[in-house]
C-alpha cells in the first residue's frame, strides 16, 4: 500500500506562554500543502525499513514511521511489515514532514490490516509520537492551541490561491529556534484574522513570533521573504520553526532570481 505524507504550512505562529513541562503554548493555524513524501508499507517475512531521497538525521529503528509501526504492533499484533520512505520534505524546514509521515504510516497500518481505528484513536496514538503528528491524521486546516496538538475547526478558503515554498541549503532545528524567542500574549485573535478573506491586510496582522531571532541569525531567510512580497505575495511567512519561507499569491508569480541552490516549489491550493 503507497501513500503520500503531505506537508503542512503554519499561518500565523503566535508563542504564548512557557509551560511548567517546558513546552510551550501557542496558537497557530495549520494549513496542508501538497508536497508529499512517498510511503509504501506491505506485509513481509519480516519488518524493515528503507529510505531514499532527503537525508533523514538519527538511527532507521528510531525513525517515527518505525516508532508508529511498533506502537500499534504492541496493541493489535501486527504482522511484520516493510517499510520503504522516499522523503522529499526538507528536514529541519518547519513543514511537518516528518510528523506526516508518522501519521500517514498509522493510517496506512490501520488500512493494511483492518484495525477500523476512528481518527480519534489515531490521533491519541499520533500524539504519542509528536506534537504536530494528530494534525495530519484528518489532514485538514484548523486553529491549533495548546503545544500544537488541541484543534479547533476554522473557516479557511485558500482554493485556486498559488503557494511558493523556497527552501534554502540550511535547517533550523526547534530547540534552536525555541531558544531565541520570547513569548508574548496575543495582542490579536488570529482565528479572526485568518477568517477574513485572504488578502494584503495579512501582511500586517498576522505574525511568525520565531522570525524576530531567526532572521537575525539567518538573514538570508528575511531576504527570502522580502523578495516573495516583491514578486507579488500577498502574504509571506517562515512556515513554523524552520527553515522553508513560502509565499501566497492570487495568480501563478514570476519570481525574481534566487539562488541555484535553494529549493523552490509551487503549487495551486
Amino acid at each position: 500500500m503507497v501513500v503520500f505524507p503531505n506537508a503542512k504550512i503554519n499561518l500565523g505562529l503566535q508563542i504564548l506562554r512557557e509551560r511548567k513541562d517546558g513546552y510551550h503554548d501557542i496558537a497557530s493555524c495549520f494549513v496542508p500543502v501538497p508536497y508529499c513524501d512517498v510511503l509504501e508499507i506491505i506485509e513481509s517475512k519480516k519488518f524493515g525499513f528503507t529510505a531514499s531521497g532527503v537525508s533523514i538525521p538519527g538511527k532507521p529503528k528510531e525513525n517515527l514511521c518505525v516508532r508508529a509501526y511498533h506502537l500499534l504492533q504492541k496493541d493489535f499484533g501486527l504482522p511484520p511489515s516493510s517499510m520503504y520512505l522516499h522523503k522529499l520534505v526538507p528536514v529541519g524546514a518547519g513543514l511537518g514532514g516528518g510528523s506526516a509521515d508518522a501519521s500517514f504510516a498509522l493510517k496506512c497500518l490501520n488500512e493494511l490490516f483492518e484495525l477500523y481505528l476512528e481518527d480519534s484513536l489515531l490521533e491519541d496514538y499520533a500524539a504519542q509520537l509528536g506534537s504536530d503528528c494528530p494534525f495530519f491524521i484528518r489532514n485538514q486546516a484548523v486553529m491549533a492551541y495548546g503545544t500544537g496538538n488541541e484543534f479547533e475547526e476554522i473557516s479557511l478558503d485558500l482554493s485556486g490561491k498559488h503557494i511558493v515554498l523556497v527552501l534554502p541549503p540550511l535547517s533550523v532545528s526547534t530547540a534552536e529556534a525555541y531558544a531565541g524567542v520570547v513569548p508574548t500574549a496575543a495582542s490579536t485573535d488570529l482565528k479572526q484574522i485568518i477568517e477574513q478573506p485572504p488578502g494584503a491586510a495579512w501582511k500586517d496582522l498576522i505574525r511568525n513570533d520565531f522570525e524576530a531571532s531567526v532572521f537575525k541569525k539567518y538573514p538570508l531567510l528575511a531576504d527570502i521573504k522580502q523578495r516573495l512580497y516583491q514578486a507579488g505575495a500577498f502574504y509571506a511567512s517562515m512556515s513554523g520553526s524552520g527553515a522553508a519561507v513560502y509565499g501566497l499569491f492570487d495568480t501563478p508569480p514570476l519570481l525574481g532570481s534566487l539562488p541555484d541552490n535553494y529549493l523552490i516549489r509551487s503549487f495551486e491550493l
